[in-house]
Order: structure tokens, then C-alpha cells, then sequence
């Protein structure tokens, strides 16, 4: 089995390497979204995905989590309520997710209606608003209604309208719980027990989470895996990555092709982009930068610093019109003729 799987001496490892994923790459849909099988969450595939893993982007265009819980929690088996309850604590929930606001012009006073029944699925009460609305922006006077319990009152220090408007913005989006950048998080029931999908990425604050099984969360965001776990972790996401969306299109890539292109993004301790500011910019060889992207600054910059370019690559050679130091090129054939011995006389 290794025998087979060997390679030749001399191969061009990368340009095979590149050959095999750009030439499936072109027969990748273009559809962005996909439904992942549970309650809409729409993530990223395709072609879009795959450019998106190349491009080493910060941010992706729909970052999601895939979040298995643990099977006990103090002695108890985690049964969809408790599955429920830790989604709520991942979730980001918002004022206007669990309550209505009024505003009473008569006392210049904006009044919090809390839904009892959303509350209590949250796990919130009326003095968790109240003291998460107290470390709002411009909100200073806030307390429950002495009458109405599950109300809260928050007052303007100046009766002005405008003064009232500018509260009402300020506390509509305040955050009451959850994990910031998570938007929603959906139970999916695994044959191992209960994961949770969100919409929204945040590794670093999900891995605190009481109840997660830190071992087997991922996120499809391969530079916070970098930040967080480390480099070896980010290469082994992309490789997750890469081969997930080839593998949803139907198409079976080597392993050891998407390997390569994964080493190469991350040997230097860093992610790094395949293209004119990643490794295609950063070639040792002046023609080779050239014949990528912006030819005339990548030679004018090599000018002006006197840049000497060896010729050791497979591009420059082909520009200059030399054979290629691969396959047969890369090797150099001697003939010596023997000697015929003269006859002493």
C-alpha cells in the first residue's frame, strides 16, 4: 500500500496538487446556501465555500458551529431540556427577543412588558433586565413597577422627546445573555446525543460553556481556530474544511492534494491566502510574481532594488524559454566513451 502510494522523483508535487482541485473546482455549483438538515441554518458551499478556504478570510460569509454536548452532567443524563438550556445560555437574546417596550409620553418614562412565558424559556427574570438595562448607553433611572412585578420603568433624566427616543434605541438592542457574534442556535439530535448549530461564531467563549464536550467543537472559521487552538489546528480544519464542501459537491480529491495545499497555507506559524498577498506574492523568484498579478510593479519594485532572479522554478523557466528542473529536465545525462587500450608493441 505505501509502494503504491509513492511518488516519483522529480514529480511536480504542486502543480498536481493545484491541477487537482482547480479542475473539480470547475465543476462545482454555484449555489451558496445549502440546508443543513436542521431548521434552515443556512452555511456557505460550493465554489464559494472553497475560494473563501484559499482566500484565507477573516470573517467567513456565514460563520456556524457545530456544538456536541456531553452526554451527563452532574451524574444526569442530558435530555433535550437541558439541551434546550444550554442553547439559550450560547444564544444571544436581546430585550425585543423577550419583551415589548411602551412608551408613556404623560411621565416620560419608556415601560418593558417582559413575555412571562419567553422569560421562563430563557431562564430570565425582571431583575436580569433590569440589571442588564442599567449598563445601557444614556439609560440611568431603572427599576420594576411596584404594581405590576414583571414590568420594568426605565425614566428619562430630562423630560425631552428626543432624550426618550434616544433611550428607546439604546435598550431595544441590549444584550440580556448569550454569547456575542452568536445569532441562533438550533438543537440537532445526533445518534450520539444532542449537538447544537448556530448561525454566528465565537470559539473561544463556547469552549467555556458548561455542558459542551470541548473536544469536538468546530467552527468553520479557520483563522479563530488559528487564534485559539493554534496552528496545527488550523491546518487540520482546513483540510476538514477543503474536503466537507468537494466531498458535498460529489467529488472525491485526494487527500494528500488538499494536504499539500493546507502545509503550504500554514507553514510559516501563520494562515496564510493562496494569491497575490499570500503565497503567490510571496515567491522568492521576481518573473514568477509577475506572471501572477501586477506585472509591472512586481518588475519595477525588483528593478529598483536590483532583485536577481535564479531561475529555479517551473513559471520563470517557461517564460524564458528553458526546460523545467521536473520529471526528465531535472536530470542530466553524461556519456563518456570508453577508452580503447593501445597494444604495446
Amino acid at each position: 500500500m505505501y509502494v503504491s502510494h509513492t511518488m516519483d522523483q522529480n514529480e511536480s508535487a504542486g502543480v498536481m496538487a493545484a491541477h487537482s482541485l482547480g479542475e473539480p473546482g470547475t465543476q462545482m455549483n454555484m449555489r451558496t446556501f445549502h440546508y443543513a438538515g436542521v431548521a434552515n441554518v443556512n452555511v456557505t458551499q460550493g465554489l464559494p465555500r472553497l475560494i473563501e478556504i484559499v482566500d484565507a478570510r477573516r470573517i467567513p460569509a456565514t460563520p456556524s458551529m457545530e456544538i456536541p454536548l456531553v452526554a451527563e452532567i452532574d451524574g444526569g443524563p442530558v435530555d433535550e431540556g437541558v439541551a434546550r438550556h444550554i442553547a439559550s445560555e450560547i444564544e444571544v437574546t436581546t430585550l425585543l427577543d423577550v419583551a415589548s417596550i411602551q412608551t408613556n409620553i404623560t411621565n416620560m418614562e419608556l415601560v418593558i412588558v417582559p413575555d412571562a412565558r419567553k422569560i421562563s424559556e430563557k431562564g430570565i427574570t425582571s431583575e436580569d433586565i433590569r440589571d442588564r438595562l442599567k449598563k445601557a448607553k444614556g439609560v440611568r433611572n431603572v427599576e420594576i413597577d411596584p404594581v405590576k412585578k414583571i414590568n420594568i420603568i426605565v425614566r428619562s433624566d430630562e423630560p425631552s422627546f428626543k432624550k426618550l427616543q434616544q433611550m428607546y434605541d439604546s435598550i431595544k438592542s441590549t444584550k440580556i445573555k448569550g454569547i456575542d457574534g452568536i445569532t441562533r442556535a438550533v438543537l440537532s439530535k445526533e445518534s450520539g446525543g444532542w449537538t447544537i448549530i448556530t448561525e454566528g461564531s465565537n470559539l473561544r467563549e463556547v469552549l467555556k460553556v458548561r455542558g459542551v464536550e470541548v473536544e469536538n467543537v468546530m467552527t468553520n472559521s479557520i483563522l479563530e481556530v488559528a487564534d485559539v487552538l493554534g496552528i496545527e489546528a488550523a491546518r487540520n480544519a482546513l483540510i476538514r474544511e477543503a474536503k466537507g464542501t468537494l466531498g458535498e459537491a460529489g467529488l472525491n480529491v485526494d487527500i494528500r492534494h488538499i494536504m499539500l495545499v493546507a502545509d503550504l497555507m500554514t507553514n510559516d506559524g501563520y494562515v496564510k491566502a493562496i494569491g497575490r498577498h499570500g503565497i503567490s506574492g510571496k515567491k522568492s523568484s521576481v518573473l514568477a510574481r509577475a506572471a501572477f498579478e501586477i506585472t509591472a510593479a512586481h518588475l519595477l519594485h525588483a528593478a529598483m532594488v536590483g532583485e536577481v532572479d535564479h531561475l529555479e522554478g517551473v513559471t520563470e523557466n517557461i517564460i524564458v524559454g528553458q526546460p523545467v528542473t521536473l520529471g526528465t529536465g531535472a536530470v542530466n545525462l553524461e556519456y563518456k566513451p570508453k577508452k580503447r587500450r593501445t597494444e604495446e608493441a
